[in-house]
């Protein structure tokens, strides 16, 4: 039986990091797998790895120079042939550089000129792992396309445990085989789908004051926004959380508490600006009282002098100011012509997908674990999530956004041979 990928040309870059040792057997296992590697190591992975070890394991020699070849460009040569490139590890300067168009050096200057899949395999300390600037560069790549292969949290050089640990060669050569099999769409659903991704949600019910003691309010518990909120940090997004709720977000997550619908207008409008996804999962109040009071109004003072207006309609507003590129999620929550009535929604809100659910069935909808919904698509799609816990919800809701962000990240055509512009 011929090996998995036999005959596929694959680039596979090695950066300055400590866990360049592992890109040795990433090469033997894709060797193993019939792939025709051609090793490319920067000047700073040579002070890890031998350049002998990747020419004696590899199908060609090691290259690490613009300069060192008999090619004038070699980087044109590399970038054309290969079917796929697979950088392991992947520094934070090689993502810095490679976001910024920086073509210093051969690796780098390779991965800017071809049309391939290029595949990144971070590796390093959790505080840069974790650092702004490191994240908001990953973003950069991912919306243009490339695959990331998240590390993983353990011990990490220097002794201490946290995440920045490079994927282990097994999981790495797996997702490049897969690639060169079925595309990078495929690929894509085995790992974090969201790494590089920020993803803003809104979740609970909003408060809106009558006077120091009461409110305008509904019954809301946030659950469903939390769900999606965890849900999306598991997948490796970046997450902003903006809840009226006391509920912790997820590790990691950037929290902004509100009470009121203003409040929650301009939380989400701050952080929607460099969201890929926002999801607007809260109940905002309908309407609040035009005037409250500054003191407790007594019971017959109530009745004569609340005089109501209509709250901001986040949603509507959040799509007039959408950048492009940007999935757009709102919520429905209706008790009669549910269907109808979130078609409407839809429309009128420039979304991409309204989140139905009849909050009339028993199990569902406000304050319970569970929740039943229907998945309504801007293309006239829709899927319908029996009652389930609100965390499968959630992920349902967040598979249909994946597929949004691979339709908006792919060339026309889809996944397509690399090298058919060539």
């Amino acid at each position: 039986m011929a090996p998995r990928a036999a005959g596929k040309r694959v680039v596979l870059g090695v950066t300055g990091g400590i866990a360049a040792y592992k890109a040795v057997e990433v090469c033997r296992r894709l060797v193993d797998a019939g792939v025709h590697v051609m090793p490319v190591l920067t000047d700073d992975a040579l002070r890890f790895v031998g350049e002998a070890t990747f020419s004696a394991l590899a199908s060609e020699r090691c290259r690490h120079s613009l300069w060192d070849d008999a090619e004038a460009i070699p980087h044109i040569r590399l970038g054309q042939v290969a079917e796929l490139i697979v950088v392991v590890p992947a520094t934070a300067r090689f993502i810095g550089s490679y976001a910024g168009g920086i073509a210093d050096g051969l690796l780098l200057a390779t991965v800017l000129a071809t049309r391939a899949p290029v595949v990144v395999c971070p590796a390093m300390h959790t505080e840069m792992w974790e650092h702004p600037a490191v994240q908001e560069n990953l973003s950069i790549l991912v919306r243009r396309g490339v695959q990331v292969v998240p590390p993983d949290e353990g011990r990490l050089a220097g002794g201490d445990v946290g995440a920045g640990r490079m994927a282990e060669p097994a999981e790495i050569v797996d997702a490049v085989l897969g690639m060169l099999e079925v595309g990078p769409r495929a690929v894509a659903r085995r790992h974090k789908d969201l790494v590089g991704r920020r993803v803003l949600v809104s979740a609970g019910g909003t408060r809106e004051p009558i006077d120091p003691v009461r409110f305008i309010g509904n019954r809301s518990s946030g659950k469903q926004g939390h769900a999606i909120a965890d849900a999306a940090s598991e997948r490796g997004a970046q997450v902003v959380l903006v809840t009226a709720t006391a509920k912790p977000g997820p590790p990691g997550a950037t929290v902004v508490r509100v009470d009121t619908a203003a409040e929650m207008q301009e939380a989400l409008l701050e952080h929607a600006t460099d969201a890929d996804v926002v999801v607007m999962a809260a109940a905002v109040a309908d309407f609040r009282p035009k005037a409250p009071s500054g003191r407790k109004l007594s019971r017959s003072e109530g009745l004569h002098e609340i005089v109501f207006e209509p709250t901001p309609d986040i949603l509507a507003e959040l799509g007039r100011r959408r950048r492009e590129g940007q999935v757009l999620v709102g919520f429905a929550a209706e008790t009669h012509e549910v269907a109808q009535r979130a078609a409407a929604k839809l429309s009128a809100k420039r979304a991409d997908l309204i989140v139905a659910n009849d909050v009339s069935v028993p199990e569902a909808g406000f304050d319970h674990d569970t929740n039943a919904v229907t998945i309504l698509a801007v293309d006239g799609s829709s899927r319908q999530v029996p009652l389930a816990s609100k965390r499968e919800v959630a992920d349902a809701i967040l598979d249909i956004v994946v597929d949004r962000l691979l339709d908006r990240d792919a060339p026309a055509g889809g996944d397509r041979d690399p090298r058919s512009d060539l």
